[in-house]
C-alpha cells in the first residue's frame, strides 16, 4: 500500500501515533496515514544539572522531591526518591528476575525511566549497564500529573504525554531524575536517549541482557517492538507486560484498546494472554521462554474476566 494514501474509517478519537516514519493519526474525521517528520533528537537542548556538592541528607531530600519521580530510589543516608513505583517492589522483581552472576555481563534497560535496575545491576558487579528512554524523559512528570487529573475530574480522556504540553523532546526535563541518582550513587550507568522503535539498533549494539519492562503494551506494533528486542539480546531479555485472561479461552489472545479504556491512557495499546506472549516471543526470534509471573490462581480471577494483571517472561536467545 502506498503510504502517501490516505485511509478513512470511523473509530472516535483523535490520536496520532508513531510507525517509524509513517504517521497514522486517529480521529472523528478518520484515520490517515502518511509519511511523518523525522523525530526531533531527544534531549538536544538538554543540559545536565550538577549535583550540588556537600548536601545533607535534609537537603538531598529536598533536592529530589522538586520533582516526582516514578522509580523509588535508595541514594543512602535514608533519602528515597518521592516515588510511584516502592522500592520494596522493584527489589521483588528484581529477585523475581533471578539474574545470577552479572560479573562481566552487560545489561540494558530499554524504557529504565529513573534508572533503579540498571543501578541494581552495577551494584551487582554487571560490567556495563546502560538506561535507554525518551519517551518519560520527555515528559515533564508533574506538568502531565495535573493535565491527566484535570480531564479525570472533568470526565474525559486525558491526552497521551505526547500529545499534551507537558511533553518536551527537546529539553527531555524528565531524565532530570536519572541524572540525579546517577550522581547522588556515584554511578557509571550510562544514558541512551533514543527512541528505540525509530533508530538505528546499531546505535544501540548488543547486550547480555536486556531488560524491556512496561513497554510492550504501549507499542503499535508489539511483533516489531519484540523484534527489535530480540535484535539487541545477546543472551536473555525479561519481558514485562499487561496481561490478561479469560476463563475458557486457552487460545492466543490479544486484547486490543482502541479508546484509552485501559487506566484512561491514550498510550496502552495492547494486553496478551500468556499463551499470545509466549508466541509472539518465539516469533520475534528467541529460541525459549520461561514463565515468571503468570496467571493469576483461581481464587485471584473475579469473574469470568477478561482479568488483568503484570506477566513476566524470560526470553531466552
Amino acid at each position: 500500500m502506498a503510504v502517501r494514501r490516505s485511509i478513512r474509517a470511523r473509530i472516535g478519537r483523535d490520536r496520532a501515533l508513531s510507525l517509524g516514519p509513517i504517521c497514522v493519526r486517529r480521529g472523528d474525521a478518520g484515520l490517515s496515514v502518511r509519511l511523518g517528520a523525522v523525530h526531533p533528537t531527544y534531549g538536544r537542548s538538554y543540559q545536565a544539572e550538577p549535583l550540588p556538592a556537600g548536601l545533607t541528607p535534609e537537603e538531598l531530600r529536598e533536592y529530589v522531591g522538586r520533582m516526582s519521580w516514578y522509580h523509588e530510589i535508595d541514594l543512602g543516608d535514608g533519602v528515597l526518591t518521592p516515588a510511584m513505583k516502592l522500592r520494596k517492589d522493584i527489589l521483588r522483581e528484581w529477585d523475581l528476575f533471578a539474574l545470577g552472576d552479572l560479573k562481566d555481563t552487560t545489561l540494558l534497560d530499554i524504557g529504565g525511566v529513573d534508572g533503579a535496575y540498571a543501578f541494581l545491576a552495577e551494584q551487582a558487579g554487571a560490567s556495563r549497564t546502560a538506561v535507554l528512554d525518551h519517551y518519560l524523559w520527555a515528559t515533564d512528570p508533574d506538568h502531565y500529573s495535573r493535565i491527566y487529573h484535570e480531564h479525570i475530574d472533568a470526565a474525559k480522556t486525558p491526552p497521551a504525554p505526547h500529545e499534551s504540553e507537558a511533553w518536551h523532546p527537546r529539553t527531555t526535563p524528565g531524565r532530570w531524575r536519572f541524572d540525579t541518582a546517577r550522581q547522588a550513587l556515584n554511578s557509571r550507568v550510562e544514558a541512551i536517549p533514543l527512541d528505540f522503535m525509530d533508530c538505528d539498533l546499531a546505535q544501540v549494539g548488543s547486550w547480555d541482557v536486556v531488560l524491556y519492562l512496561g513497554v510492550l503494551y504501549h507499542m503499535p506494533d508489539p511483533v516489531q517492538a519484540l523484534r527489535r528486542v530480540a535484535g539487541v539480546t545477546r543472551h536473555q531479555a525479561i519481558i514485562e507486560t499487561e496481561a490478561m485472561f479469560i476463563r475458557d479461552h486457552p487460545e492466543a489472545l490479544w486484547r486490543f484498546f482502541p479508546n484509552a479504556e485501559l487506566n484512561h491512557d491514550r498510550s496502552n495499546w495492547w494486553a496478551p494472554n500468556i499463551d499470545a506472549l509466549m508466541g509472539l516471543i518465539g516469533a520475534a526470534g528467541f529460541s525459549n521462554a520461561e514463565i515468571l509471573a503468570g496467571e493469576p490462581t483461581d481464587d485471584e480471577r473475579p469473574g469470568n474476566g477478561p482479568h488483568h494483571y503484570r506477566a513476566i517472561v524470560r526470553a531466552i536467545k
